[in-house]
């Protein structure tokens, strides 16, 4: 018996040819993808890798469907971009689907709701001003490094109770760089079956068993020992389930690494980008300066109070995710046939979204390739459209650690600027580099320089 089409009036979509795809002189895929962004508009197109040909989801009507208004439609895991060689380290919990995402995200997101972040903002910002003791003028410092390991100090105070060392946080996140970037092969090419080897495998099987072996010995002893505080590992590592019983280990080891690194990597990568920007404009930087100097007092914590006050260091903090989303790509995998303005999208196939590819988009920014933070002013006109700014995600599975984003990267910039200025070794900006997530491709190496804050009146 054969099927009646269930979409006989859609049309087939464009199909993109690889030569627009291929980087050229002072272009990279992203331009491209960009290019072909505003070229198509409203019309949903594929793209031709090859043996590879997602849709290209990139008007904010369209990602609104995919992510929103037919979400259930619209599935992490399968062959997409990203999320069969993701799953290897994550396993099913937070950044999984179905059932196992629908339980993870109950046990996490009532440790992030926002009165419980902003009760974190001083435990933060004293972890943070602790670390900045450790830097003194005339030291060189790769940037990444740098605020990755104030990062860590931060999230381990706060949501990990100082159960990590520091050195082994700063192994994870080492681990971690090493995963983004050994699994881009996989990324790229999501047709090759796991049994064929590619490069970076073995560089990734190898991260996850050093994680693993940092994070289940923690795991374990507060299982054994539980102490009772209320932060995010003792909750998980003694989460039970609907008959009282304490989960299975491998549950909790899931909700723990995906934790870590969604609250360190994107603060670490996105900021990183931030002090090249301040060599290359110096307008904002003298903005940027004066209102921490106005606000904040050297080498004591920031309330919460004063981060209100912080309103430019916010829209840089808006504007640095919207020209450096971490989250570069946000595929999807079709459960059924679809039509999404008037083109068929059948079953099985990839929707590639790229918050970067959207958020440069000139039908919805003016002068999208020019960093602006004013663009996040108070008074600034509203956006045209919701969905043209989604830098972490949307929908049901937007990023659970949004808001505490939203708040440890201007306490990590005011840290630093309150007490230090940062001067380059190299004159130009670094290239972006595609992994699991959007990185700088060079190190961004500074000198570090001692700050005196003027008098206050």
């Amino acid at each position: 018996m054969v099927e009646s089409d269930p979409t006989p009036s859609a049309r087939e979509p464009r199909l993109v040819p690889i030569r627009r795809l291929i980087p050229g002189r002072g272009r990279d895929l992203m331009d491209a993808l960009v290019g072909v962004a505003d070229d198509v508009g409203e019309e949903v197109v594929r793209l031709n890798f090859g043996a590879l040909r997602p849709y290209l989801i990139s008007h904010p009507d369209h990602v609104q469907h995919v992510l929103r208004d037919n979400q259930g439609n619209y599935i992490r895991g399968g062959d997409s971009l990203m999320w069969r060689a993701l799953e290897r380290l994550f396993g099913e919990g937070i950044l999984s689907e179905g059932a196992p995402w629908a339980a993870s995200r109950a046990r996490l997101q009532p440790m992030f709701t926002a009165k419980r972040v902003e009760s974190l903002v001083g435990g933060m910002s004293a972890a943070l001003n602790e670390g900045a003791d450790a830097l003194a003028p005339g030291q060189q410092v790769e940037m990444a490094r740098e605020v990755s390991r104030l990062v860590c100090l931060a999230i381990n105070r706060v949501l990990f109770g100082d159960r990590i060392p520091i050195d082994d946080a700063m192994l994870i996140v080492q681990h971690q760089d090493v995963i983004a970037r050994s699994v881009r092969w996989r990324i790229l090419a999501p047709f090759i079956p796991d049994a064929v080897p590619m490069p970076g495998d073995r560089a990734f099987r190898n991260a996850v068993k050093a994680i693993d072996d940092l994070v289940l010995p923690v795991i374990r002893r507060v299982r054994e020992n539980p102490d009772g505080r209320d932060d995010v590992l003792h909750n998980l590592a003694t989460a039970t389930d609907d008959q009282g019983r304490l989960l299975p280990e491998r549950p909790v080891r899931d909700d723990v690494v995906a934790t870590f690194a969604t609250t360190t990597e994107t603060t670490y990568v996105v900021l990183a980008w931030l002090w090249p920007i301040l060599h290359h404009r110096p307008d904002i930087a003298e903005r940027l300066y004066a209102e921490i100097d106005r606000v904040v007092v050297a080498g004591q914590p920031i309330s919460y109070a004063q981060l209100g006050e912080l309103t430019y260091t916010r829209q840089v903090v808006d504007e640095l995710v919207r020209h450096y989303p971490s989250a570069w790509m946000v595929p999807r995998t079709a459960v059924r046939d679809d039509v999404l303005n008037g083109v068929r999208i059948t079953a099985g196939s990839t929707m590639l979204m790229s918050p970067f590819v959207t958020q440069h988009m000139s039908a919805f920014w003016d002068r999208p390739q020019e960093f602006d933070p004013d663009r996040f002013a108070p008074d600034a006109p509203k956006r045209s459209h919701r969905w043209a700014y989604l830098p972490f995600g949307g929908g049901a599975h937007s990023c659970i650690g949004m808001y505490l984003f939203q708040l440890e990267a201007p306490l990590i910039i005011a840290t630093l600027l309150s007490r230090f200025r940062f001067r380059p070794h190299a004159a130009e900006m670094p290239h972006r580099q595609l992994a699991a997530s959007m990185r700088p491709r060079e190190k961004i190496v500074m000198t570090v320089e001692a700050h005196r804050q003027p008098a206050r009146s």
